[in-house]
């Protein structure tokens, strides 16, 4: 059986490209257009692994990677996240945030810049999943 995996990316051709290479290598891929129903189809679908967009409408990425690692029953569930946002100003949104809340938030499987080599992606999902 395919491994589901959820992509959380409100870019429309962005959510068809990495649907596009989850299919023909044999995921199952799942979409959503923002953080707020990318968390609801999470709980629901319990995907092996999400990709995520750090900046989005409604939810951006950051406030749903941070409820994605301190729900029990999805934070076992590796994340990359892939942005047009560099991982420097990613990493260090996170390190205030973990200060502001007094929370340490462990860091994803992954960080891609956009555009993300699809080989290289394709080796991260699958180290992810080991």
């Amino acid at each position: 059986m395919a491994r589901k995996v959820l992509i959380v990316d409100d870019e429309p051709d962005m959510r068809v490209f990495l649907s596009t290479l989850l299919e023909t290598n044999g995921f199952k891929p799942l979409t959503a257009e923002d953080g707020h129903l990318g968390l609801e189809m999470a709980r629901k679908s319990k995907p092996s692994l999400i990709i995520l967009d750090v900046m989005m409408p409604r939810q951006s990425g950051v406030s749903l990677y941070r409820e994605l690692r301190l729900d029990p029953a999805l934070k076992e569930v590796p994340v990359i996240m892939l942005s047009a946002l560099s991982r420097k100003t990613f990493f260090h949104s996170q390190r205030v945030l973990d200060e502001y809340k007094g929370e340490k938030i462990p860091e994803p499987a992954a960080y891609f810049e956009k555009p993300a080599e699809p080989d290289e992606l394709l080796e991260a999902i699958r180290k992810s999943l080991g």
